[in-house]
């Protein structure tokens, strides 16, 4: 296995492509003026109560308010901690008019505001600060239960001998890693908060107290894991940045960091910008023949899996597993490479063999302990269809690179010329009864005008007959498909 980050920067935008062995997994995109909010802290104004969601609204300076929930608001209680309880009513917590800080725990996606916590965290490259929870815990992606003694009692030996409080997780990346070079991020990290609480008191409400590192840093302390080859930027700026990072909080990651100034362009000598287009459609080819189909909508994402021209070579069976267990490591780096979140329906082609269903989600869940979101899934219902959930906590790849058609507004179709013509038949009639005019005047796109002149023509001449009044035609250029106007003459 081979990993290489990518980093193109420009002055509009910031580029990160994590790739194994030549093949997109993930991508990241940062835009000037368009930064996402997750990890800033915020010094808000509770601007509204409800009771009735045990949630308020939060502003804090962006467009939309912040959205927060009373779980949100009561201390951290570790998992499994036998304290948890039912959650007092959010009128207790909070009032309008009140200053609260706050963290933005997920970016605004659509037309929600973002997601808000009280639960302040801090990430270095090794470690995760909670400076209002004492906890102490380790990532679950350290599988080895003595590695996890070891980090846990390092970070514990610390916290106990040093001279400041809050809680920490050890992150994945500090498997392996020395206890002195992971407990160094601890002074750092408190040091920081420290900052924080001083600048807080100075400045106003619904402003900003604190912002995450730009993508570039953050590749640096959140995608680069063992094993990695090289960190290809093609900035000379952004290189020197990430060095001087490095020196400071990865010294071990200095020699990866090389800045590429070759003349073709970086994403596009590893055919990234080809994934990219790729991941914008519905349509996912397998090498098998057979194909995804990927659409996402605001409520959830479905993804069809299809046999297409691919027919095996026993049987139909053999045919169906083999498309199937392609298609579960297909599917884990689409949800990866589009950053697909929420709910998400798998519809594999039904297979009678219960230990074809096992080997296929087996695959999925392996092919899925790479992704940086927490995912979790179900086994196949009765319908034959695998639910999962990934975290989502940023726009997908879709939601960022493309809006909604003009035409459609998203419905992903439009009206046939066909249905335009009967729709305008209907309008010319309805105006008829009401007006008394001499003639009608039907503005219309192209394709419209053409139908009624040619296929619709006896239409067309029955109508006038029935109304007694002429009907003209004109195309209208700037109308789409789905547009006309019937004047009064």
């Amino acid at each position: 296995m081979s990993e290489e980050i990518l980093i193109n920067v420009s002055p509009v935008e910031t580029r990160v492509a994590l790739v194994d062995n030549g093949v997109l997994q993930e991508l990241h995109v940062e835009r000037t003026h368009r930064k996402g909010f997750v990890g800033n802290i915020y010094k808000g104004k509770v601007v509204r109560v409800l009771p009735g969601m045990q949630a308020a609204f939060v502003d804090i300076g962006l467009e939309r308010t912040g959205f927060i929930h009373a779980q949100e608001l009561v201390p951290e209680v570790p998992e499994g901690d036998s304290k948890r309880g039912e959650l007092p009513d959010i009128r207790t917590l909070v009032r309008e008019g009140q200053a609260l800080v706050v963290q933005v725990s997920k970016d605004p996606i659509s037309t929600k505001g973002a997601r808000l916590t009280t639960h302040i965290t801090l990430s270095s490259r090794y470690l995760v600060y909670m400076p209002n929870s004492p906890h102490i815990g380790v990532s679950i992606r350290i599988d080895d239960e003595a590695e996890r003694g070891r980090l846990r009692s390092a970070v514990e030996t610390a916290v106990k001998d040093g001279d400041g409080s809050g809680g920490f997780i050890v992150r994945t990346v500090a498997e392996g890693i020395s206890a002195d070079a992971v407990v160094a991020d601890i002074p750092f990290l408190q040091k920081l908060w420290q900052d924080i609480n001083q600048k807080l008191s100075a400045l106003p409400v619904s402003s900003v107290v604190y912002e995450d590192m730009p993508l570039a840093l953050r590749s640096l302390r959140d995608l680069a894991r063992s094993p990695l080859e090289k960190i290809r930027v093609d900035s000379r700026q952004s290189w020197t940045q990430m060095r001087e990072f490095a020196n400071d909080y990865a010294p071990q990651l200095i020699n990866l960091i090389e800045c590429y100034q070759g003349e073709r362009p970086l994403l596009d000598l590893y055919g990234v910008e080809d994934e990219i287009a790729r991941a914008l459609d519905t349509r996912v080819p397998l090498k098998s023949s057979g194909y995804l189909i990927v659409e996402q909508t605001e409520a959830m994402t479905t993804v069809d899996v299809n046999t297409g021209a691919f027919v095996g070579r026993r049987n139909l069976e053999e045919t169906i597993f083999k498309t199937n267990m392609e298609a579960a490591g297909a599917i884990a780096r689409q949800l990866r490479v589009r950053n697909i979140g929420g709910i998400i329906v798998l519809d594999f082609i039904d297979m009678q063999d219960p230990e074809h269903q096992r080997q296929v989600l087996r695959t999925l869940e392996k092919a899925l302990e790479k992704d940086h979101a927490k995912t979790k899934i179900t086994g196949v219902s009765e319908l034959g269809l695998v639910e999962m959930t990934r975290k989502r906590t940023r726009e997908s790849l879709g939601q960022m690179l493309c809006e909604p058609c003009p035409v459609c507004t998203g419905r992903g179709q439009v009206k046939s010329a066909e249905t335009i013509c009967y729709e305008v038949f209907r309008e010319i009639l309805r105006e008829a009864r009401a007006y008394d005019n001499d003639k009608f005047l039907v503005l219309a796109a192209s394709v419209v005008v053409d139908r009624l002149l040619d296929e619709d023509a006896a239409y067309v001449a029955d109508l006038e007959a029935f109304i007694g009044r002429t009907i003209e035609f004109q195309v209208e250029p700037l109308f789409n498909q789905e547009q006309y106007d019937i004047v009064l003459v």
